[in-house]
């Protein structure tokens, strides 16, 4: 994996989160899928198009992009080399030929120039080190009109699974759950940051647009909040206190998360998103 700049993000997602991610593949595309049929259709994807998708992890939204190009291909990149293992089995399981997945830094990776028609991310952006840098490389990776679409994290008080990790406070050491302007998940939750970040790379024609979906995190308020306390968040939270605290933390996570149980007893937490969309001019651009 050469040329890796972002390495603090590559030791996570070689580490617990990326194995977490690729053990919980399935649990998190029924967090995240209700994204899927937005991103795609501003993406326009169809036909004969070349598609890269960033921060593919275990490679869903990549899956979907290769079947909606019968006659192109798609290509999956990812830091991570646990949740792209899990990538291209679940590709080879599925029968997915016109699909490949790269190992790799968005910001500094080899992309061959205007190579792809189109690139997607769903929630695989906000963890560049240098983010103008990183999308500067993916516009070089589009050919001259090519359209990027992707799905990050509007602000914090937004999205339901933050404010049941807020639950906590009083019984684990929860601190800001909303960071902005970091490399990480709320990195680009201000609209305006994502304006700037994309026209100082090169990009025309941003719309930055909200959207929301509910996504499945358990099967009932104790699964879903072990699975919420087994995240990287949670596990972080719950190292730095006893078996005491953690047991307390598991019910009060687990009273607040029985108000979002559906009828069938699944919890179903709201997420709401910006669903940004720009081109790569068509005239010359390229920025070094």
């Amino acid at each position: 994996m050469p040329d890796i700049v972002n390495t603090e993000q590559a030791h996570a997602w070689n580490g617990p989160e990326g194995a977490h991610w690729a053990r919980h593949q399935d649990r998190w595309n029924a967090v995240n899928e209700g994204f899927n049929a937005p991103l795609l259709a501003a993406a326009r994807v169809a036909g004969r198009e070349r598609v890269l998708d960033l921060g593919c992890g275990s490679g869903q939204t990549t899956r979907l992009a290769a079947l909606r190009v019968p006659h192109g291909y798609a290509v999956g990149l990812d830091l991570s080399g646990p949740m792209l293992a899990e990538a291209r089995a679940r590709a080879n399981r599925e029968g997915i030929a016109n699909i490949s997945f790269t190992q790799g830094d968005a910001q500094t990776h080899p992309f061959e120039a205007g190579a792809f028609d189109a690139g997607i991310s769903r929630y695989g952006v906000m963890f560049y080190a240098d983010p103008e840098a990183a999308f500067a490389n993916v516009g070089r990776a589009l050919r001259p009109g090519g359209r990027l679409a992707f799905v990050c994290p509007a602000a914090a008080a937004l999205n339901d699974w933050v404010a049941a990790m807020a639950s906590l406070r009083g019984v684990l050491p929860v601190g800001d759950l909303g960071r902005a302007g970091l490399p990480g998940m709320f990195s680009l939750a201000d609209p305006d940051r994502i304006r700037e970040v994309l026209a100082a790379a090169g990009f025309t024609a941003v719309t930055v647009n909200q959207a929301q979906a509910h996504g499945t995190w358990g099967t009932g308020a104790e699964d879903a909040a072990e699975f919420l306390l087994g995240t990287g968040p949670g596990r972080h939270l719950m190292e730095q206190t006893g078996a005491g605290a953690q047991a307390r933390a598991r019910g009060t996570l687990t009273d607040h998360l029985r108000g979002f149980e559906a009828a069938d007893g699944t919890v179903r937490l709201l997420s709401t998103s910006w669903l940004v969309t720009a081109d790569r001019p068509a005239g010359p651009s390229d920025r070094s």
